[in-house]
């Protein structure tokens, strides 16, 4: 189990930026084209990515796995995610 509150706020963006790019090359799929299938902004990607959002919302993260059919575990069941940790304790 991630503990969150343990984790740098800006740690975690980065590391959720990079999994979403981990996630569109695995599939061979661009940016844009994962926001299509997401359902959400290519604005609201745009903005995670370029590090002008600081927060990410969950929701965010919730349409990213329903549009790659992946849970939220698989999301985060990454080895970027428990560096972060480790690296916070």
């Amino acid at each position: 189990m991630l503990k969150f509150e343990w984790v740098n706020n800006m740690n975690i963006t980065q590391s959720i930026k990079t999994r979403i790019e981990h996630l569109c090359q695995e599939r061979h799929m661009s940016i844009n084209k994962m926001c299509i299938t997401c359902g959400i902004t290519q604005s609201s990607i745009n903005n995670i990515i370029n590090r002008k959002q600081r927060d990410v919302s969950l929701l965010t993260i919730v349409k990213i796995c329903n549009g790659l059919t992946i849970t939220l575990n698989d999301f985060f069941d990454d080895e970027i995610f428990k560096k972060e940790i480790e690296e916070d304790i």
